[in-house]
């Protein structure tokens, strides 16, 4: 069992910067891919980034490469999602999950965080 609880949203201006965290409960955070999802008003969740266990391998969605970059510290038990270059198409809810193979599908992931709000503004 995997808890995940994200940190680090807000307001932002277009063009800003945010990070996000997402702390993990259990000693086997090392043994999960975590991912990095977002969904705004009315749309679907989408697949944002993901890092795989040892933090040497990610995969960015083509929305956000090149602006964003996921990262993790298993010794915190936390994986990081930073944020620049932001536009206003990047309002939505994020929320962090863990899977045991890095995989971009919402239904793909196990465990999920109750989600942060970021909003960016023009």
């Amino acid at each position: 069992q995997v808890q995940l609880v994200e940190s680090g949203g807000g307001l932002v201006q277009a063009g800003g910067s945010l990070r996000l965290s997402c702390a993990a409960s259990g000693r086997t955070f090392s043994m999960y891919v975590m991912g990095w999802f977002r969904q705004a008003p009315g749309k679907e969740r989408e697949f944002v980034s993901a890092v795989s266990w040892s933090g040497g391998g990610t995969y960015d969605a083509d929305s956000v490469k090149g602006r964003f970059t996921t990262s993790r510290d298993n010794a915190k038990n936390t994986v990081y999602l930073q944020m620049n270059s932001l536009q206003t198409e990047d309002t939505a809810v994020y929320y962090c999950a863990a899977n045991r193979r890095l995989q971009v599908e919402v239904q793909g992931y196990d465990y999920w965080g109750q989600g942060t709000q970021v909003t960016v503004s023009a």
